[in-house]
Order: structure tokens, then sequence, then C-alpha cells
């Protein structure tokens, strides 16, 4: 069955079952999201770090502490998406394809948006996307742009990447924008250096993807960036997901479209 087809349920089993891969373009219709869980002396802090930096962390939904599911997810999170990371004072540890043994009682799993959420309507509107053409992982990008940082949770902004026509970009910053649950509109168009990106070619994390002639780079804010505070602020213990191996919603893509 083509992965666009199918269910959330569907998907999540195949990824309990042993499958690893990016999830862009999968179960057409239905709202991903990037997990980051954290103890629960951290939630309050991580809350008010989404609050004050809520492009690139927008939250759609917590969980209990020591919660395998949400009220958006009723999967299991230790084994319902297909790659996690896991992280120790301040270090990515592993990467693991469930976190049965590691899942503590005292963690606090976030659901953060993802910007595969409004892909397809990109689509719809013309607007091509090349990890999609390509069937390849996003390419996203730590920048030189710090986020608004708490008394113990700071880092940079993680951007993603997807290269539009110039003619188009009007059309991608007004049909993103439309989903700010999801990440919104651009954070910047054009020359990547000017947000510390060296090289397009080589990615923090996922796929370098072609940028043709007469396009213009776009980058929206990533929700890999609270991974990324828990790198830069020493976190003694999180689990996050792999980056572009989100978690598969029971959420519609539609639920977060505001017109």
């Amino acid at each position: 069955m083509d992965v666009a087809e199918l269910s959330p349920a569907q998907a999540r089993e195949r990824f309990r079952g042993g499958e690893r891969v990016p999830t862009a373009g999968w179960c057409r219709g239905y709202a991903q999201a990037n997990l980051i869980a954290v103890p629960k002396r951290l939630r309050y802090e991580l809350l008010l770090f989404a609050h004050r930096n809520p492009q690139a962390c927008p939250v759609l939904d917590v969980g209990e502490p020591g919660a395998w599911s949400t009220g958006l997810f009723s999967g299991d999170l230790r084994t319902d998406l297909p790659g996690y990371r896991l992280y120790r004072d301040g270090a990515a540890v592993a990467d693991l394809g469930d976190v049965v043994a590691e899942w503590r009682e005292d963690l606090v799993p976030f659901l953060i948006g993802c910007s595969f959420t409004f892909e397809r309507a990109l689509l719809a509107a013309g607007v091509p996307v090349r990890h999609l053409e390509a069937g390849t992982n996003v390419p996203m990008y730590v920048t030189s742009l710090p986020c608004e940082a708490t008394g113990s949770l700071s880092g940079p902004l993680v951007v993603s990447m997807r290269p539009v026509p110039e003619a188009l970009v009007p059309t991608a910053v007004e049909v993103s924008g439309r989903y700010p649950m999801v990440h919104g509109a651009p954070v910047h168009a054009g020359d990547p250096a000017a947000i510390g990106i060296r090289d397009l070619s080589k990615p923090d994390y996922g796929d370098p993807v072609e940028v043709r002639a007469g396009e213009v780079p776009l980058f929206w804010a990533c929700g890999v960036t609270p991974q990324a505070a828990v790198l830069a602020s020493g976190v003694e213990y999180a689990i996050g997901h792999l980056p572009g191996h989100m978690a598969i919603t029971d959420a519609r893509n539609d639920d977060f479209l505001v017109i």
C-alpha cells in the first residue's frame, strides 16, 4: 500500500514492527508532530521556552508524567515512531528503534508542530516540495539565530529548507502562513549565510536537496529546535525523535488551518 494511504494506526503498526524511515508523505491528511520528552522538573521550563519561541516550538499536546500517549496520539510514544534519539547530560548518546527500556516514570512528553503538516497544501497550490519528489528526508540546519532563553533552557533556532521557484515564493508564504501551529510562514528567504548556514549541501539533519536555477531557498522554523536546546543546555535526560521521523497523530491537517 502507498504510505500516503495508510491510517495513523497502520503506520504506527509498521514502525512498531521495525520500519525505520522518514515520515514525509505518510498518512495523507493527518498531522505529524515532533516528540520531546523531558523530566517532570523541566516541564514548565519547556512550556515557557515554547511560549517565548512559538514559531519554532508550537505545542500541540502535552502528556502526563510517565504517559505513553496523549490526546492527539493514541498509540505508544515509546514504540510507534520510526526512530528515537536519547540524550544524557546535553549529549546525544544513542539512536534507537524504541525507547521502552529508556522511558522513565518522570518523563513528560511534548508534541510539537511539524511542517510536514502543510506540505500537501503547498502541493495543492502548485508549490513543489523537493524532498517529496526525491523520496528523501527534509534538510534541516542549525542557524546562528538564538532562541529566546528561559532560566535553564537556551539554544539556536533550527530550520527546515524547501527550494521554491521565485514566482511561487509569495504562494508558499501565504499557504504555510495559514498553519501557525505547525510553524507557519518561513522565517527567512534567500541567502543561507545570513542565518549562519555555510553550505546547503551539508544539512545538520536530514538529506540535501537540489536548489535549481531560479529557485529561492525558503527556511521554516523547525520542531527539532527543542532538541537543540536540550543539547545546548546540558539537560540531564531527554528523549526525542530522530529528525524527520515523526509522530503521526490522530489529528487532521485541517485542524490546524486558519482561514
